[in-house]
């Protein structure tokens, strides 16, 4: 298992490093080589030539020259994602522009204007995404118009982002967190709705390797352990399928292949079961040669041979055969109990269908050529073109929405005339009411799944054909944003809102104008600016639509005095103080950059004032990082915290590199959930190890017990990790003891 180090592993001299180059820049020939038109060959050594020369005196933080980046990412472009010579060319400059003395003019004049375009599409990113500035979320945005200009841009982001994922050792603790998180929360979603499967699965689980390494060696571990007789229980299974479908003469190949390290957590996380417990660590693929007009049926041939040996679970069969999947995806997938009754998932698909499902995007535009239909991804494209159009959203929300809207699985259903239209999952009959038209959305006031009525909340699942009730008098309202996921329906019910907020708000101008007057003051911008400050909303069209609906009654305007024509209160507006505070350190200074390297908790030498966070309780000796709020100081979060993706993804800048400090003075408190069978004298046990040996403080403790199971929430004051580490691992050895997990009390 790789640990990570800060320490440069690089150790090649002048010469050899030269020839590590050659030797990389000739393996990138080598696999372009099917690829390669005459000329090619002396524009590859062109571009090659001018990245070696631009970069030459640059270095990666592990101290190996810089080309090797370039090189490393351009191959990733040709073997991983199937791109061909010009995407090659483009990756080898991608970051010549930007780092360089090279101009977009100089890769224009020598490649010409595709592309230059490109290589402008990767510099916009790349100082989008690596700045500080919280413009994290409007970078986000360029992407992603660059993205529907041409896709190649992205494919060859997600090569760059695969390369420095495979080498973060070399970069600091935060750095890796940083970029880690920016990874799972924005580019491995991008990388599957690309339809790139293996760069997606690889993405998350060198993402979970820095983030939460203690479980990822943990689960490492145990698949190497339980390697050999997964090897075996997967030959034994497909000794039987293999020859049957000899005997019927297909012309197939078949393998298991382990499930990702991030997948198998997440099944344990949502299953709440142990590594021992997730039936599916592997999937069977079987992949069979078949002619374009005979695919779907000798699939579907294929799965009644497993069915007969093997019993199918009914609700676990996936039929991505009569409606892929938006990033392209086809196959069938279906679950059945194998030997020693184990659960075991078959995914059956073509080679062709198995390599768009490898290289995504790419196989699907190699398969596309010269037919004129368009495919779910140019729908896909077209629905981002149309989010993006509406500029109005603030850039976080935007990305929340992109998430939600774009990068989920998506559910099939139908109009009442049996036209498929695709909804991520969670979607709501307001939000296809959207889909079909912004006045079909406006206008619901409810909807028929089925021939049934239902409410415009209601959640749609795939296959529901939906009809949509309108009515004249309906209108958008604030809830209506609960109800919706959709980027497109969100974006319309906001600027609905805001338009009925204007309406009112004129009003509540005419009444402030009024007022104004009298005082003898303007009714000027900044004027407003200082009564919205004073009132404490958000914004002036808040003022006024307060002032409108007499939410805000203007009495203390005679507090204010008027200079010329300006509004100014004596008494200077004090900032509203959080209450919520568990301060360890009264004698607080204000947060300051410099303290960046130096926050140790709990060292009274520090005097830095921090808060733990609520959605993750941290206590010494988890992996933890310092989040500078708005108002609220630094505040601190568990790197597996639910939030800790969004705000290191969203607000990189924000992020302090913290640890912790021995202090056996201060206690923490924390909550185990206990699982075990209702035995006699068992819950005396517990108490009995927690504050008799073990003398910790118990805040409070219940149990319930139901047929036979009990199940224990206990709330203990401990001063650090390895203290509960130590507790959990004593619990589990009492007999009848079956789970303890720790949760985060409220």
């Amino acid at each position: 298992m790789e640990t990570t180090t800060n320490i440069p592993k690089y150790t090649l001299n002048a010469e050899e490093e030269k020839k590590e180059i050659l030797r990389q820049y000739r393996g990138l020939l080598r696999v372009l080589k099917p690829k390669l038109k005459p000329g090619n060959k002396e524009m590859l050594r062109i571009a090659f030539e001018m990245a070696a020369e631009a970069h030459k005196t640059m270095r990666r933080k592990s101290g190996e020259p810089y080309i090797l980046h370039p090189l490393a990412v351009a191959k990733i472009c040709v073997e991983e994602i199937g791109l061909g010579v010009r995407s090659t060319l483009c990756a080898l400059l991608h970051d010549t522009v930007e780092d360089t003395d090279i101009t977009l003019e100089d890769i224009q004049r020598e490649f010409g204007s595709e592309v230059a375009k490109i290589v402008d599409g990767l510099t916009k990113i790349s100082t989008v995404m690596d700045t500080n500035s919280t413009q994290q979320a409007e970078n986000f945005k360029k992407i992603l118009l660059t993205l529907t200009d041409d896709p190649r841009v992205i494919l060859i982001k997600l090569a760059d982002r695969l390369h420095n994922m495979r080498t973060l050792d070399s970069m600091k603790r935060e750095k890796q967190l940083k970029i880690s998180s920016e990874t799972v929360y924005v580019y491995a979603p991008l990388a599957h709705r690309m339809g790139l499967y293996n760069i997606k699965t690889e993405l998350e689980d060198l993402a979970m390797k820095y983030m939460e390494p203690d479980t990822y060696k943990y689960i490492a571990q145990k698949l190497s352990d339980t390697k050999r007789e997964r090897t075996k229980y997967i030959n034994d299974f497909i000794r039987p399928i293999r020859e049957k479908l000899e005997k019927s003469g297909f012309d197939f190949e078949i393998y298991g292949r382990p499930k990702s390290i991030h997948s198998i957590w997440n099944k344990m996380k949502k299953k709440g079961v142990a590594f021992e417990e997730v039936y599916d660590l592997f999937a069977i693929r079987i992949l069979v040669n078949s002619a374009v007009e005979k695919e779907k049926e000798e699939c579907w041939k294929v799965y009644s041979v497993i069915t007969d040996e093997y019993t199918p679970s009914p609700e676990r069969l996936r039929d991505w055969l009569s409606n892929p999947k938006s990033n392209g995806y086809e196959a069938l997938h279906t679950t059945v109990m194998g030997p020693q009754g184990k659960w075991v998932e078959v995914q059956i698909r073509t080679m062709r269908m198995n390599e768009i499902a490898e290289k995504g995007l790419a196989a699907h535009w190699k398969y596309k050529e010269g037919k004129d239909d368009e495919s779910r991804f140019d729908k896909w494209f077209h629905q981002i073109r149309e989010a993006l159009g509406n500029q109005d959203s603030s850039s976080i929300d935007f990305l929340q929405d992109f998430k939600t809207s774009f990068l989920a699985e998506e559910i099939y259903v139908y109009t009442p005339k049996g036209e498929v239209k695709m909804l991520p999952i969670g979607a709501t009959a307001l939000d296809f009411a959207f889909s079909v038209h912004t006045a079909v959305g406006s206008n619901c006031i409810g909807a028929k799944v089925n021939h049934k009525l239902v409410p415009i909340s209601h959640k749609l699942r795939s296959g529901d054909q939906i009809e949509i009730i309108t009515s004249a008098k309906q209108k958008p309202n604030i809830e209506w944003l609960n109800f919706v996921v959709t980027s497109k329906a969100k974006s319309k019910i906001k600027d609905t809102l805001k338009e009925e907020k204007r309406k009112v708000a004129e009003d509540g101008k005419y009444i402030l104008s009024r007022k104004l007057e009298g005082m003898g003051a303007a009714m000027s911008h900044s004027n407003q600016e200082e009564l919205a400050a004073f009132y404490k909303v958000n914004s002036t069209l808040d003022l006024l639509y307060d002032i409108a609906i007499k939410k805000i009654d203007l009495k203390e305007l005679k507090e204010f005095i008027v200079a010329g024509d300006k509004l100014v209160h004596p008494k200077p507006v004090k900032p509203v103080i959080p209450e919520e505070k568990t301060v360890v350190d009264i004698t607080a200074r204000p947060y300051n950059k410099k303290d960046a390297e130096l926050i140790i908790f709990g060292e009274s030498s520090d005097k830095i004032q921090y808060t733990l966070a609520n959605c993750c309780k941290p206590i010494p000796g988890d992996d933890v990082f310092g989040f500078v709020t708005t108002g609220e100081g630094l505040k601190i979060h568990r790197t597996n915290c639910p939030n800790a993706a969004r705000l290191l993804a969203n607000y990189g800048h924000r992020v302090v590199k913290t640890k912790w400090a021995k202090n056996k003075e201060i206690s923490f408190l924390t909550g185990l959930k206990i699982i075990g069978l209702d035995d006699v004298g068992v819950i005396h046990k517990i108490t009995n190890l927690i504050s008799g040996e073990m003398k910790f403080n118990i805040s409070a403790m219940t149990i319930e017990a139901r047929e036979g199971i009990f199940e224990g929430n206990v709330k203990i004051f401990v001063h650090d990790k390895d203290e509960l580490d130590e507790l959990v691992q004593r619990l589990i050895a009492l007999p009848g003891i079956e789970r303890v997990d720790r949760y985060d009390t409220e």
